[in-house]
């Protein structure tokens, strides 16, 4: 049986709870770091058709695919969710809005260029919005798309953001089932620079089928091959989503979440070598048996460091962290490629 087979079997399996069409999947307020300094954020989750790919059976880790919605919102209903949205942002002088769908904001199949054009310029007439990142796969970055993006957005700062997961090309296919190459994600990376666009990237920590060693070194080797074509990464830990291959394997003890010990070295070792670009971690569901863990005693003081880390980009937020379970997590690196990523010990 083909990964992707497996992946739209476990799909095919699951029951979506009806929701508001006008309502997006979710929307809230945060900071992030923009140009060297701090920013309130809007991050909108947009309730669409669903992703094209996650249809087709899709990634081994996502569950997003459930938050579409299960009769096609109307144009009218995508431009009130934005309006619903934008209440939470009501007391902000400036911010930066983010734009998800769970699939591809560029996709006209997702988001009608109607919808897409009204959109951004509600977002270009908001004074106080000083940019604009909205997420994609690279299929659908192209010189006109990116056009008719800066047409409706005027002189407002846009960003592409796009998940990479990782440069190799094996691993994307293999692991993650992510159904495109890494010349994909250059090709599109170079358009949206050349739109005057920046690029964010999100890479994932620890998929399917890697040792901790091997995931851990896959990403300081993504930084260091996407760096060319991005401004900001974001390396997302990979954690257990409800409906996905990643759960059921999961759920038979052959996959533990990464060690927030590896993203701590990644943090380290990239920043080293790239100190002027941004890298950025949020280790959702920290702690959990769910999510990227230490042990018991210190993932939260951790996953609050790099959280930290990824505001200020400040190493030494990092840097003198140490507990017990180090010694066990470094022996995991030693003995952990024996097991073809399931794990020793939890």
């Amino acid at each position: 049986m083909s990964l992707n087979k497996a992946v739209l079997e476990i799909r095919n399996r699951q029951r979506v709870k009806p929701s508001s069409p006008d309502r997006p999947c979710a929307a809230w307020t945060g900071t992030d770091l923009l140009d060297d300094r701090k920013v309130d954020t809007l991050t909108v989750i947009f309730r669409t058709s669903g992703c094209w790919w996650g249809k087709a059976g899709g990634c081994t880790m996502c569950g997003y695919v459930y938050d579409s919605a299960q009769t096609p919102p109307s144009d009218e209903d995508l431009v009130k969710q934005l309006g619903n949205a934008m209440e939470k942002a009501s007391g902000f002088n400036e911010f930066m809005v983010k734009i998800f769908t769970s699939g591809s904001f560029l996709d006209v199949r997702e988001i009608p260029l109607e919808v897409r054009h009204s959109i951004l310029s509600v977002l270009e007439e908001d004074s106080r919005v000083v940019k604009v990142l909205v997420e994609t796969r690279p299929e659908f970055v192209n010189k006109e798309t990116m056009a008719d993006c800066r047409s409706s957005l005027g002189d407002k700062s846009f960003e592409i953001a796009m998940g990479l997961e990782t440069s190799s090309d094996l691993i994307r296919k293999d692991s993650i089932n992510k159904g495109f190459t890494f010349d994909d994600f250059k090709r599109a990376a170079t358009v949206a620079k050349d739109s005057n666009a920046t690029v964010k990237t999100y890479l994932m920590l620890k998929p399917l089928f890697l040792s901790e060693r091997q995931a851990l070194e896959d990403m300081v080797k993504s930084v260091r091959d996407a760096a060319p074509y991005s401004d900001t990464f974001s390396i997302n830990l990979c954690n257990i989503q409800n409906g996905t291959f990643v759960e059921k394997l999961w759920q038979r003890g052959q996959y533990r979440p990464p060690w927030l010990w590896s993203i701590i070295d990644i943090l380290k070792r990239t920043k080293e070598e790239f100190p002027n670009v941004v890298i950025t971690s949020d280790p959702v569901g920290a702690g959990s048996k769910r999510g990227p863990h230490n042990c018991k005693k210190c993932s939260r003081d951790v996953a609050d460091a790099i959280r930290q880390f990824s505001l200020t980009q400040d190493v030494s937020r990092i840097e003198t962290l140490d507990c017990e379970c180090k010694d066990l997590w470094e022996c995991v690196l030693q003995l952990d490629d024996h097991t073809f990523g399931a794990p020793i010990t939890d």
